[in-house]
């Protein structure tokens, strides 16, 4: 009766175990891999730091493009204003939220990069990741990667800058027309002011 026991019991303990892996629960990680994994997490630093302004861009971008459209509507003697207070003001946001969303992005980095490392990678593999990362050849890829990005971008932006041009015009003047503005011709002479 006893060894019965014991073995339902084995067998229950085995049956927990398979479904807690199944549902994706680990063993509990060892110290080294904790610190491999906060190890990593620092490493990641500035990465958590680029999302930040990175998560900024796109809601700028657009904003900034839709004031553009809105100030080529003003009248020209209020257009230098209103252009000036709009860059101050998307300066203001941008320089009070960057901060906090790297603020945010660094207290975040821990339960999610580090969750993502404890769960997908060894002992091994963290080792050999952070080697990678500390090493002078992945430092130098690293500050090679912006200006490969800037190069690129330079050259795919130069053969198609006519393209791109005319096209965004285009879009531009139907987006216009569906919002009932009359779009000016691209020839029109400058309107000059009527005499009284």
């Amino acid at each position: 009766m006893n060894l019965n026991f014991k073995a339902l019991a084995a067998a229950t303990l085995l049956v927990c175990a398979n479904a807690s892996f199944a549902q994706g629960a680990m063993p509990a990680s060892s110290p080294a891999k904790k610190a491999q994994v906060a190890k990593l997490v620092q490493l990641h630093q500035p990465a958590v730091e680029t999302l930040a302004q990175s998560l900024l861009q796109a809601p700028i971008g657009n904003l900034m493009q839709n004031a553009a459209a809105a100030l080529r509507q003003m009248p020209a003697d209020k257009r230098e204003a209103a252009a000036k207070a709009i860059e101050t003001d998307i300066k203001k946001f941008v320089d009070e939220t960057t901060p906090l969303l790297r603020e945010r992005g660094s207290k975040a980095a821990p339960e999610t990069l580090g969750k993502l490392f404890e769960e997908r990678f060894t002992e091994e593999e963290l080792a050999q990741l952070i080697a990678w990362l500390e090493s002078p050849v992945s430092k130098k890829y690293s500050q090679l990667s912006g200006e490969m990005q800037k190069q690129l971008s330079e050259k795919v932006v130069a053969e198609s800058r006519g393209t791109i041009e005319t096209r965004l015009r285009s879009l531009e003047q139907n987006v216009m027309k569906h919002l009932g503005i009359q779009p000016k011709p691209a020839n029109a002479p400058a309107s000059t002011p009527a005499k009284k």
